[in-house]
């Protein structure tokens, strides 16, 4: 028997962008404040769970149809891509570069090449853990 919970989905639907914005947040101050690809990654994991918490698996797949594996290895190459910038112009591996550039309707602003490797740990984050959350919960 499947009960109708209107008010655990729809409070679900506002909780669930708080965290998502709330983990994008945490990951664009991860570089001058706690926080990164990391924990925006556990975040936004976190929002999603809660989606299977109120949803079955095969709903959250088709409002959401991503591949985890897929972002599981594509953060891994760019993490890993970022990472080995240093080691092919002769630097030490980890080589962190930066520098300031004009955007329009940002203006001066700086790019670092960490938070090219924070978004690669927010894939692989994002994806290990929902591909472990759906395996687990996933028996028919």
């Amino acid at each position: 028997m499947k009960t109708n919970d209107v008010i655990l989905k729809t409070t679900s639907h506002v909780v669930f962008f708080i965290i998502f914005l709330f983990s994008i947040h945490v990951f664009l101050a991860g570089h001058f404040a706690p926080g990164g690809g990391f924990v925006g990654g556990l975040l936004t994991s976190s929002a999603i769970v809660l989606l299977l918490l109120v949803y079955d698996i095969k709903t959250v797949q088709k409002l959401l149809p991503i591949n985890y594996t897929i972002m599981t290895a594509s953060g891994l190459v760019l993490a890993l891509g970022t990472a080995s910038i240093g080691m092919f112009l002769g630097k030490p591996f980890f080589k962190h570069y930066f520098d300031h550039f004009y955007l329009p309707l940002i203006g001066d602003t700086e790019l670092h090449t960490a938070m090219l490797f924070d978004t690669g740990v927010y894939l692989v984050v994002v994806g290990v853990t929902l591909t472990i959350i759906q395996s687990i919960g996933g028996d028919d």
